[in-house]
């Protein structure tokens, strides 16, 4: 078990971002069942779990639940929803990566995210349609974030395929424009929330490509958040200052002549032993003191 825990923490570290968010939300996943697990074992429900995480569309639930624009994006209700997702992720994070950088793709997941959960957010609270079902409505899933990923590459390489099982290969634009209209035909279903979130996600793919061709990077303000609070977490250098009381004195010419005396004759000394017996004949200290020497020259 011990074996295991350190390969998936080795494997973390040594992962790129893509593998990052699969194991972050492999994570969230994991734990939160075995928490209900857990508590259903004792008799108590676990039901409130999910729902405290997930991103309510009342404004007054999400005004106590701030955290949820950021967490929600992380949650997967049933163990289908998240492979699909994670799936979806991968395959299309890779083909990303062939154009972008793990910043961005981090980035762009995490905008991807918070415009879905805006788009979701507004559309309960200005359509009359979702009036009944807002008090309770909650939205959970990366589906918003990938589908962001999904059309900024399908707009950075249209033509580029995609072998899908039945159907073989298919471009990348007919991939994406199928999951938007799926989502644009949805959004009065049983799922309404979910494909609203999913015209959000497209969104913020799109206008991603479309920024980055003007020369502006939507991801980076996120990015430069992520970098200060990872630079938190990292062990910081002690810096030594020096003390004044304690600074040598100047050397006399004398005892100076002396010590560069001593120096010469030790170079003479490493010169002459290379002679005799080689280089490689020379210790470590020696070797160094050779290379400082040279570097004076």
């Amino acid at each position: 078990m011990m074996n295991l825990l350190d390969n998936i923490k080795q494997t973390f570290r040594q992962g790129n971002s893509l593998t990052k968010l699969i194991y972050i939300n492999a994570a969230f996943f994991v734990v939160l069942k075995l928490l209900i697990i857990i508590l259903q074992l004792f008799n108590i429900s676990g039901s409130f779990i999910l729902p405290y995480l997930a991103i309510p569309a009342d404004l007054t639930q999400l005004l106590y639940r701030a955290w949820t624009p950021l967490t929600y994006m992380f949650l997967h209700e049933g163990i289908m929803h998240f492979l699909f997702n994670m799936l979806t992720l991968f395959w299309f994070g890779k083909i990303f990566l062939m154009y972008f950088s793990e910043k961005q793709l981090v980035g762009l997941y995490l905008v991807g995210g918070l415009v879905a959960a805006l788009f979701y957010v507004l559309a309960f609270n200005l359509f009359p349609f979702y009036a009944a079902s807002l008090p309770y409505s909650i939205l959970l899933g990366a589906s918003g974030s990938i589908m962001a990923i999904i059309v900024a590459s399908a707009i950075q390489s249209p033509n580029l395929e995609m072998q899908l099982l039945l159907l073989g290969g298919v471009k990348l634009k007919f991939i994406a424009l199928v999951v938007v209209l799926t989502s644009l035909f949805g959004m009065t279903s049983a799922n309404a929330g979910g494909e609203v979130a999913h015209l959000g996600g497209a969104l913020a793919g799109y206008l991603f490509i479309v920024s980055l061709r003007q020369g502006k990077d939507i991801t980076k303000g996120l990015n430069r958040i992520l970098d200060t609070i990872s630079d938190l977490f990292k062990p910081r250098k002690l810096k030594v200052k020096p003390n004044p009381n304690r600074q040598g004195k100047p050397m006399s010419d004398a005892d100076y002549n002396a010590f560069k005396a001593r120096k010469i004759a030790e170079i003479d000394r490493i010169l002459d032993k290379i002679k005799t017996s080689g280089y490689q004949s020379l210790s470590a200290e020696e070797k160094k003191q050779l290379f400082e020497q040279g570097n004076k020259k």
